[in-house]
């Protein structure tokens, strides 16, 4: 496996620039994982959005308050995974958006 440092930039951006990073890695690399990876990055960070705005809708009705605190921690520690991985040489797919784009 090679670009470990673009892999674990990929992962650590959904804490500083959640969309623009995977997005330039994208269009910038030449590797397909690292692109494959970027894509994953940026669905996963899109869906995550979707979800935690939905759950604070969500909130007036009570149902919504675990759903953003499960869904806070999930957005907080996948990329955390994704690092660990991305310094093992390890392959590593976002839950939920890997199966979308293989």
């Amino acid at each position: 496996m090679q670009n470990t440092g673009m892999k674990i930039l990929v992962h650590a951006s959904a804490f500083f620039a959640p969309f623009l990073v995977p997005f330039i890695v994208f269009l910038v690399s030449n590797d397909e994982e690292v692109k494959k990876l970027s894509i994953q990055a940026l669905l996963f960070q899109l869906v995550m959005g979707v979800l935690l705005f939905v759950s604070s809708l969500l909130v007036i009705v009570l149902i919504g308050i675990p759903m953003l605190i499960v869904l806070g921690i999930v957005t907080l520690i996948v990329p955390i995974l994704g690092i660990i991985r991305a310094l093992n040489n390890e392959k590593f797919d976002y839950p939920i958006v890997g199966a979308w784009y293989q």
